[in-house]
């Protein structure tokens, strides 16, 4: 059943006043990742500064529920480094999605989907022409969720001692 229906959903460029939120996010996600799987690539924690540079190279976006911090994403056009482009289709705009995270009280309650479907909009006017992302291919990974909401596998790959699966949505 999806909660979230009846309420307001918003996903909109983060600011310098939500970088100490937002590493609180992501902190609080690899914590929970960390508990549930054990250590990993994913129990990496994030501070202030490392999401303030994080809003000087890409564009930050933060997801509310109600006015509520539920969750945020990374949008990018610059290639990551773990990401090896051989595994994707032909695109002449790629936008890349890093560093989702939806708050573990908030998870399963459809706003992860949600986060999905508003970056696809506003990748869309970027304009792009496909999205692209990793995830950890481990049960911490998110694999089986990209694949729910209608991406693509495209391949797995090891980087830096971490497997990954590959995914992209063409726009």
């Amino acid at each position: 059943m999806n909660t979230t229906a009846s309420r307001q959903f918003t996903l909109k460029p983060g600011t310098v006043d939500d970088a100490a939120p937002l590493a609180l996010l992501h902190t609080t996600v690899a914590n929970h990742l960390t508990d549930v799987h054990g250590t990993g690539p994913w129990s990496s924690k994030t501070s202030e500064k490392g999401m303030l540079f994080a809003m000087r190279t890409s564009k930050v976006f933060v997801a509310r529920l109600d006015g509520e911090l539920v969750g945020t994403l990374r949008l990018t056009t610059k290639k990551p480094w773990a990401i090896d482009t051989s595994y994707f289709s032909d695109s002449k705009k790629p936008v890349y999605l890093l560093a989702m995270a939806i708050t573990p009280a908030r998870q399963r309650q459809g706003i992860g989907r949600m986060c999905l479907e508003e970056a696809a909009r506003i990748a869309r006017e970027w304009p792009a022409d496909a999205m692209r992302l990793d995830a950890y291919d481990a049960k911490a990974g998110a694999g089986n969720f990209y694949t729910r909401c209608g991406w693509k596998e495209t391949g797995r790959a090891s980087y830096r001692g971490a497997a990954l699966i590959y995914f992209e949505l063409l726009l």
